[in-house]
């Protein structure tokens, strides 16, 4: 179930790896993915049961890493080698960045440290860019977003399912290549209220 192409990271305090089908690791996705202040403005609800937890880590993990780039990592800390946490790219035309971390561990940088090591690799991997968007409501995500070098480039409102809620999206966007005025549209074209807010 686990291939070879996504290759294991580490930091100074995290190993960045894949997922695996152990029942540790699926007990651990469980304790992130059931944690409702992680998970309050993220696009699904919390997990209820370990059933749930497996459903979730076969298509966002498992079914993923069959793809040729699978930059998609559980984030663990390295004195237990157990997730807290995940981060990676989704394999769209927006390369878009995303993170979650149990809310225990919030605060301490992880998620940053984190994602300065997993954006390297992808920059060396020959991405030409990244996006990343976060709720309005949660600023904290976007300051990790400032933090490794991304730049806010528009808001958006989309109406999120399943949890059926109207949300106010900001796009950041990092290039890695010599285009450092490219804007990635997607969502402006996609989403019909859309505009660029001031001070951001």
């Amino acid at each position: 179930m686990i291939s070879e192409n996504t290759p294991q990271l580490e930091t100074e305090r995290l190993i960045l790896r894949k997922l695996t089908d152990t029942p540790a690791d699926l007990q651990a996705m469980f304790e992130i993915l059931k944690d409702r202040e992680t998970n309050i403005f993220l696009p699904w609800f919390p997990a209820e049961n370990l059933k749930d937890a497996v459903l979730h880590a076969r298509k966002h993990f498992f079914d993923f890493y069959a793809k040729p780039s699978a930059y998609r990592y559980v984030i663990c800390r390295k004195n237990d080698d157990l997730p807290i946490g995940y981060i990676g790219l989704n394999d769209g035309e927006s390369h878009d960045f995303g993170y979650g971390l149990r809310s225990e561990f919030w605060h301490r940088g992880i998620v940053t440290e984190a994602a300065g090591a997993v954006t390297e690799r992808i920059r060396s991997a020959g991405y030409p860019y990244i996006t990343a968007t976060h709720d309005v409501r949660n600023p904290r995500s976007g300051g990790v977003m400032r933090k490794i070098g991304m730049k806010y480039c528009y808001s958006y409102v989309e109406q999120c399912m399943p949890k059926n809620i109207s949300v106010t999206f900001r796009m950041y966007q990092l290039n890695f290549d010599r285009c450092q005025n490219r804007v990635y549209k997607g969502y402006w074209d996609k989403y019909p209220e859309h505009f660029i807010e001031e001070g951001v």
